[in-house]
């Protein structure tokens, strides 16, 4: 199961069976408005907090994705989930309600690779049957944690990113119709320094790289056995960083094969999110909403998601810590991949 140094192969090829997307309103004002199951008019949702309605997210998408699958939830063994809230309240309290046995992880805005990867390690396993894994993130949830609550009006700069709100889930399966989950590369900490928490693109670029590099290494592969490579949420500034540090490293990436979940999810020249998507949803509802369809249209055979995430907390932020940098990668194959 392991192969190379990092990188969990699976040999019985889990298999995606659901999966389901829940977006704001910014998000379905983009250009993938199409691929999501179901776009909420407002921010709040008819919730009392934002906090609340972020939870709504995870719990929408987790039903939708069940539907899709035409499962029922007591054939699901375990959910595996996280989001970017302290304790992951997003997650644990929509585990509450879906009443599943519940693995909470952490990797900021990777956690949508880490869950799913750890799903298919699961399944793979012969450890379940059906693993449910998904994340969510919102835009004044993480505002109001990280930076200053959206009444605030803070300006920001232009290498700051719009937190997407929105949820992803996907049902992993050992066996049934829908894209495989080929394999998946555990990233390692990358921290070259960076400090600012409005630039986090280049905090999270170096570990990207990482990832990306660990992951041919490990399987003998290169950028031209995948139709896409898509990177997290490093978006405007992290992904141009991203390409250039990969070409110094001897791996150069066609522009047409390497793209960024955090440049696709929005109209990066029309709506006003800075240097593009970030947050536990952006990879996400990018993945689990457009690239499975695409899979599943026959567009791509083999696509490899390198979820990214940036590990800072205000705390360690309060205290001058710098930020460490993760990045998770998967590859997911469609029918004839």
């Amino acid at each position: 199961m392991l192969r190379g140094k990092q990188t969990w192969w699976f040999e019985k090829r889990p298999v995606i069976i659901g999966a389901a997307t829940v977006v704001g309103p910014d998000e379905g004002d983009g250009p993938l408005a199409e691929d999501f199951d179901l776009v909420h008019p407002e921010l709040d949702m008819q919730q009392k907090s934002w906090e609340k309605a972020e939870r709504l997210l995870l719990e929408q998408a987790a039903d939708f994705a069940l539907q899709n699958a035409r499962i029922d939830k007591e054939m699901v063994q375990f959910f595996v989930g996280g989001d970017l809230m302290n304790q992951i309240i997003s997650s644990s309290f929509a585990a509450r309600s879906l009443g599943l046995p519940y693995l909470g992880v952490f990797g900021a805005c990777s956690t949508s690779m880490e869950s799913l990867s750890i799903a298919a390690m699961l399944v793979n396993s012969g450890s379940a049957d059906y693993v449910l894994a998904g994340t969510c993130s919102h835009n004044c949830t993480a505002e109001k944690q990280f930076r200053y609550p959206t009444e605030y009006g803070s300006q920001k700069p232009p290498t700051a990113q719009y937190t997407v709100t929105g949820a992803g889930a996907g049902l992993v399966a050992a066996s049934g119709d829908g894209p495989t989950i080929e394999c998946a590369t555990i990233g390692k900490i990358v921290d070259l320094g960076i400090t600012d928490p409005f630039n986090m693109g280049a905090a999270m670029a170096p570990a990207a790289v990482d990832t990306i590099q660990a992951h041919f290494n490990d399987t003998g592969r290169s950028p031209s056995d995948y139709d896409l490579i898509v990177t997290g949420d490093l978006a405007g500034v992290g992904h141009p960083l991203a390409n250039e540090l990969l070409l110094q490293n001897g791996v150069p990436m066609n522009d047409t094969v390497f793209g960024d979940c955090g440049l696709m999810v929005y109209d990066v020249n029309r709506q006003k999110v800075q240097a593009g998507g970030s947050g536990c949803g952006c990879s996400a509802v990018v993945t689990y909403g457009h690239l499975l369809k695409r899979l599943a249209r026959g567009e791509l055979k083999r696509i490899l998601v390198v979820a990214t995430g940036a590990l800072l907390s205000p705390l360690s932020f309060q205290q001058g810590e710098s930020i460490p940098g993760i990045a998770h990668a998967v590859a997911i194959c469609g029918k004839e991949g």
